[in-house]
């Protein structure tokens, strides 16, 4: 049985002896594990963030009547230039009963009190005849002369004033009947003019629409939106999280779905100081003036996405940042740089800047370094397994 048992042990012995020295034999016959490399290139890197927005004017004028009514006419459409003080549209007044009433009693009452004013003229101008008549005659003494005389004076400037007050009060009733009376020119209140010179970019109203007049109560109804389109801004939202990364005078670039092929510079100029929560997130208001030199057309209102340039580096040294390691304990950068045939030594490097694709490199690198790649290759072989 001792013996039996010595010989099993010695049979598996040499049976793992086998295993082993084929186990080896097959490792040495495998291809041994290589490493691509690549080298640095000239790069310019621009590390920016995105804004969503559109394209408005700088300044949108509404123009709003100055009186209630109906439109009578309408004189320009949209897309139309106009200069300040062009006619825009005219109104018809349609009088309100109550004012049209009381503004013809007071016509009637300023008619009264200056029959009543004419009366009292009449009768002090005889008294002051008289008395002026006994005065150059030296029988009126000069005190009794001087009291008749200033007693005309108020009576001829009492008939004067009501004279003035039944012009107004009928003045006033054509007004309100017609808005517009004589003597009103280009005030009337039924012409609607251009408050500044630009192009017409919207006429919401129609002839035959009634509209409202501006008043503390009320914004009046809008006839027409003027804009300056020479002086175009965009206008957008970014995130919260990308906030914190930009400040004014950034460089802009836009680009606008309608119009291919074509970037516009602007620069940013405003960031909101307060937030506005849309759909779970922080937005974060942000308005960038287009290059006037440029003389593109762009309409407003038209989508647009705005490039805002962080950080930009000309003409570096790069790598792709999938080559980069950092020391798990520094968190220094680094790379492997092949020495001799796949023998790599490790270079500790200092990085600028990054558009999350390629990487600046400040220092640590030449252009003719061999970067090592992380992914290993074996060699090709080939189908007869040469």
């Amino acid at each position: 049985m001792k013996r039996t048992g010595t010989i099993v042990t010695l049979v598996v012995i040499v049976v793992l002896f086998v295993i082993g020295i084929w186990y080896i034999y097959a490792k040495d016959q495998e291809d041994p594990v290589s490493y691509a490399t690549e080298t640095p290139t000239t790069e310019t890197i621009i590390k920016r963030t995105v804004a969503t927005g559109s394209i408005v004017p700088r300044e949108e004028i509404l123009i709003k009547p100055n009186i209630s009514g109906i439109i009578e006419e309408i004189l320009v459409e949209a897309g139309e230039f106009v200069k300040e003080g062009d006619l825009i549209a005219k109104i018809e007044v349609v009088p309100n009963v109550s004012s049209l009433t009381s503004a013809k009693n007071n016509i009637t009452s300023a008619q009264t009190a200056l029959e009543t004013a004419k009366l009292a003229y009449n009768n002090q101008k005889s008294i002051y005849d008289r008395q002026k008549t006994l005065y150059d005659s030296g029988v009126l003494a000069a005190n009794d002369f001087d009291t008749a005389q200033q007693a005309y004076d108020q009576a001829l400037q009492n008939y004067k004033q009501q004279q003035i007050s039944l012009q107004s009060a009928r003045q006033n009733y054509d007004i309100v009947k017609t808005g517009t009376t004589s003597g009103l020119g280009s005030a009337a209140t039924t012409s609607v003019r251009a408050t500044i010179s630009g192009m017409v970019l919207e006429v919401p109203v129609k002839e035959g629409n009634q509209v409202i007049e501006a008043n503390n109560f009320n914004d009046g109804t809008t006839i027409a939106s003027l804009a300056n389109v020479n002086n175009m801004i965009f206008e957008g939202k970014v995130d919260e999280s990308e906030v914190g990364k930009i400040k004014e005078d950034l460089p802009l670039e836009i680009t606008v779905g309608a119009i291919e092929n074509k970037k516009f510079d602007a620069t940013l100029d405003y960031i909101a100081p307060k937030g506005v929560e849309e759909n779970g997130a922080i937005q974060f208001e942000i308005k960038g003036s287009l290059d006037k030199a440029d003389t593109t057309f762009i309409r407003a209102g038209l989508s647009a996405n705005a490039s805002i340039i962080l950080a930009r580096a000309d003409s570096v040294l790069a790598v792709k940042e999938a080559l980069v390691q950092f020391d798990s304990k520094t968190q220094k950068p680094f790379v492997e740089i092949e020495t001799g045939d796949q023998n790599f030594e490790r270079k500790d490097i200092e990085l600028g800047v990054s558009d999350g694709i390629n990487v600046e490199v400040k220092s640590g690198l030449s252009k003719g370094d061999k970067i090592k790649v992380w992914n290993a290759i074996k060699p090709a072989t080939s189908p007869n397994g040469n």
